[in-house]
């Protein structure tokens, strides 16, 4: 019995030596995608919005997420502003560096070789703090509205995992609120909200002359085949006809190129259509990486463009806690990663609302916010031209007590700004709210509309 006791314990012991050296030297490519996530979320937390490492990583990736975060483990230098997870502690390592005004990017294989490429162009000037003294929009002081302020406060309204809700009317912030740890001053997370502002950005390079969205032949390897029909409207739309799988949750198209690829827009570029371009509606953060090269590429030096989007519209919009991310690469990462305070979402919002201008500075072309929120038949009228949308958890504009011209940006985990510019009206609520805990914004958003004078 003792040999064949110490037979089995051999076994066991060389079957965990086993698995330790598979993961150690051949992890599988959901491990190296669930730490390269773990590794950019607790980066740019840290990094952009000054938390701390392990509540970010228990609270924003492993609670909310595949049940395998639970085991990452993830070490912060602070020197070198880097952010490393492994799997256990050591498999699977993902990294991400910081770069002081482009955020944090995934480094494949983590090497100081790339890392110190990465930090070649730096691209921001130092944010200045809002002054508390001024009123909203030109600093961060409110003008309370009670009604509505009750409302933002209602824990059953507000949803769980709620951070931040700012509300804003006749150019007023009239109300907000902001959960404990988080304050008007906290960079969050649009995810998917960041899709409209790369649309803005376009629109500005429009009203440049730089850009047109009748153009084609958009991509160099496009060149002789039937994508080069492509035009920057169908990116614009979602209806590019490219293949793309925006699929969560596993390695998918859209986890691998958040999290795997130094050059999304390349990875996007590289795949075959799938469906005639502007056809076929197929939601894909892929072609809003896309866009993001294409505008960047309308400037000869690279620098200028890694400064575009403070210069043209975080600086004179005020939005000075704004962070658009780049990938490694350098791109923008247009479809998901911009950080910015709740005030800052929301004067973003309220420059929509006065069409795409600012202090009477026109910044977009004449109709623009209209055609981005014009609906499109291959979306069934869900989406917009311009990267935002058209229903929210199954309720459309124009239905209940939402105007016809009320629209959205969306993000994931329960991103979301309503935007009514009949009532002259949004509404910012910025949280860590899963799908699966079946909060409906539109609740909040309704009762707020109801509230109005």
């Amino acid at each position: 019995m003792k040999g064949l006791l110490k037979t089995l314990g051999g076994l066991v012991v060389a079957t965990l030596a086993g698995l330790v050296g598979w993961l150690a030297l051949f992890p599988p490519e959901l491990l190296k995608v669930g730490d390269g996530y773990a590794a950019k979320i607790v980066c740019s937390n840290v990094f952009l919005a000054g938390r701390d490492p392990q509540e970010v990583l228990e609270e924003d990736v492993q609670a909310p997420g595949h049940p395998l975060l639970k085991l990452v483990r993830v070490s912060v230098d602070r020197e070198e502003q880097s952010v490393t997870a492994r799997l256990l502690g050591f498999a699977a390592p993902g990294r991400a560096v910081y770069r002081p005004g482009r955020g944090c990017a995934n480094v494949s294989g983590g090497s100081a070789e790339a890392i110190a490429g990465m930090r070649g162009t730096e691209s921001a000037t130092a944010p200045l703090a809002p002054d508390p003294s001024l009123d909203w929009p030109d600093g961060d002081k409110p003008d309370i509205d009670p009604a509505i302020q009750k409302l933002v406060e209602d824990p059953a309204l507000a949803g769980p995992g709620m951070r931040a809700i700012v509300v804003v009317r006749d150019g007023r912030l009239v109300a907000e609120t902001y959960a404990a740890g988080f304050d008007r001053n906290t960079p969050l997370l649009g995810w998917s909200m960041t899709k409209s502002v790369t649309a803005a950005i376009i629109g500005r390079r429009i009203a440049e002359g730089r850009m047109d969205l009748a153009q084609t032949n958009l991509v160099t390897e496009w060149n002789g085949d039937d994508r080069a029909r492509i035009k920057l409207t169908d990116l614009l739309a979602m209806q590019s006809g490219l293949d793309f799988n925006e699929d969560y949750g596993d390695v998918t198209d859209v986890t691998r190129m958040l999290y795997r690829e130094s050059d999304m827009a390349g990875f996007v570029a590289s795949k075959p259509l799938e469906a005639a371009p502007g056809t076929k509606f197929a939601y894909s953060s892929g072609t809003s990486n896309l866009l993001s090269r294409l505008w960047m590429q309308t400037f000869d030096d690279p620098a200028e463009a890694l400064s575009y989007p403070r210069e043209a519209f975080f600086a004179p919009l005020g939005m000075t806690s704004a962070v658009m991310e780049t990938d490694a690469s350098g791109t923008f990462v247009g479809s998901s990663y911009m950080y910015a305070s709740a005030q800052d979402w929301a004067r973003f919002a309220e420059f929509l609302l006065q069409d795409g201008s600012w202090k009477g500075r026109r910044l977009l072309p004449e109709g623009y916010v209209s055609f981005m929120r014009t609906p499109t038949a291959a979306s069934g009228g869900d989406y917009g031209a311009g990267q935002v949308w058209l229903q929210e958890n199954g309720t459309r504009a124009g239905t209940a007590n939402f105007p016809p011209d009320t629209f959205w940006m969306l993000g994931h985990d329960g991103q979301a700004i309503m935007i009514v510019p009949s009532l002259r009206l949004a509404v910012v609520r910025l949280g860590l709210t899963p799908s699966r805990l079946g909060y409906d914004v539109q609740k909040l958003n309704s009762r707020i509309i109801d509230a109005l004078d």
